[in-house]
């Protein structure tokens, strides 16, 4: 595991706080956010359960991003984005980020991951490479609308938020399949 950080060189905000029933932060995503997809045994690639709460004021609208830095890419690897999650929801239900988004509020839309898939797909570190991290974050925004496309990549979203971002609240799960 490296210790690069996705967010050491961007604009510091407020931080709040994310919580889940799914995972703890620091601990192992359990085998539902494995990803079957991908072909992880046992893996169901079910978006976990997140609550936040202290967001700064002036909050509009969220966007929550799920992504492993420690992907063997040179880019990291996306796992979910979400984006105009409208400022009076705190929460997103497990399995939220299926196939239709069915756990997501009105307005909200879930864009392409690095696997091309609009929805959250699992943790398929590759065996013996050791432990990934996932950076789960919740993104507090100063817009109603982020303003990216349906078909945007997470990293556009990323670029788009960076001048409407009053705060980040941080959870982060871990992964491994050993050799």
């Amino acid at each position: 595991m490296s210790a690069n950080d996705p967010f050491a060189r961007l604009p510091e905000a407020a931080s709040f706080t994310l919580t889940s029933a799914t995972v703890a932060d620091g601990a192992p995503w359990s085998r539902e956010q494995y990803s079957g997809l991908f072909g992880v045994p046992d893996g169901k690639d079910v978006s976990p359960q997140l609550t936040w709460r202290g967001a700064p004021e002036g909050t509009k609208s969220y966007a929550v991003t799920v992504y492993d830095p420690d992907a063997p890419t040179g880019s990291g690897f996306w796992h979910w984005a979400v984006a105009d999650i409208p400022a009076a929801v705190t929460e997103l239900p497990e399995g939220a980020g299926d196939d239709t988004g069915s756990g997501l509020p009105a307005g909200a839309f879930q864009l392409r991951n690095d696997a091309g898939l609009a929805r959250f797909i699992g943790a398929a570190p590759p065996a013996g490479h050791g432990p990934h991290r996932y950076f789960v974050v919740v993104h507090a925004l100063d817009v109603e609308s982020v303003g990216v496309a349906a078909d945007a990549t997470p990293a556009v979203l990323g670029f788009t938020m960076s001048g409407h971002t009053l705060g980040r609240a941080v959870l982060i799960a871990t992964a491994e399949i050993p050799a």
